[in-house]
């Protein structure tokens, strides 16, 4: 089998384990079933804005062309930085956009992918976001009702957790297991004691339970080595297994989101 076509992140399932797709132009390879095969992977030179479709010969926050990058809301600084978003202050790059998908509920949670982080999701469901970031575990602790309370949140909680994955720590095998309900009520009574004068808000999720998620992963690498389409525009070796959005052949791992837009060569 051989597609050629510019890419997007995979796209995932929710089973046990983990269901991966890769769009490749207008087709769409299932990996899973690659597994345990031989996959050649060649950058053809091609990059296309995954927002306005224009050729560039770079591209800026994971696929975009440097118009877009400057003046799309989605790839504004408050996107990675939410405790900063600036709705309210009637300077968002496109107010339709930011009812849609900033002034909306989020939610904050805890995962366990490298080790325990706080992270925060758009929507009530937060279990695609925990499969991008290979968690092993996530529970839901605390459900905010705009993205800027959310950041706010997230901040006053990464005093004590970290907000980042390690991947090559993730890539490297299914980190310690951690009771994330314990945790989640050490932190939180950790905050209260530390400041009893700002209580923390939106509404908290006692009665929400921890899931687990397994991947397609059949052997774990002993030495992470990362490639660079843009350095070495040739990949090939055994598929390995599929985590978070990292594709593990037996020669290096590839962060495929890293690579939205590019035009590839998949055997």
């Amino acid at each position: 089998m051989s597609l050629r076509g510019s890419i997007r992140k995979m796209r995932t399932a929710l089973a046990s384990p983990v269901l991966y797709y890769l769009k490749v132009g207008e087709e769409e390879l299932p990996m899973n079933e690659k597994l345990g095969e031989t996959l050649r992977i060649e950058f053809a030179g091609e990059i296309s804005c995954i927002a306005c479709g224009r050729g560039i010969k770079k591209s800026f926050s994971q696929g975009y062309c440097y118009p877009c990058f400057r003046d799309l809301p989605e790839t504004d600084g408050c996107i990675v930085r939410p405790e900063t978003c600036h709705f309210a202050a009637g300077t968002c790059r496109d107010s339709a956009w930011g009812e849609t998908h900033c002034m909306q509920p989020h939610t904050v949670y805890l995962a366990n992918s490298s080790a325990v982080k706080v992270g925060i999701t758009r929507g009530l469901d937060p279990v695609s976001r925990w499969i991008d970031q290979g968690a092993s575990k996530g529970l839901a602790i605390r459900r905010a009702k705009d993205r800027l309370e959310s950041g706010r949140i997230e901040v006053a909680l990464k005093e004590f957790v970290a907000d980042k994955t390690n991947w090559r720590a993730m890539l490297k095998g299914d980190p310690d297991p951690i009771d994330l309900a314990l945790k989640r009520d050490e932190l939180l009574a950790r905050y209260a004691e530390l400041h009893p004068e700002t209580p923390l808000s939106g509404e908290a999720l006692p009665e929400a339970t921890s899931l687990e998620i397994q991947y397609p992963v059949s052997e774990y690498p002993e030495k992470i080595k990362s490639h660079n389409l843009d350095k070495e525009a040739l990949l090939e070796g055994t598929l390995m297994g599929i985590k978070g959005q990292y594709l593990i052949l037996d020669t290096a791992v590839i962060n495929m989101r890293k690579y939205g837009g590019y035009h590839l060569q998949v055997d």
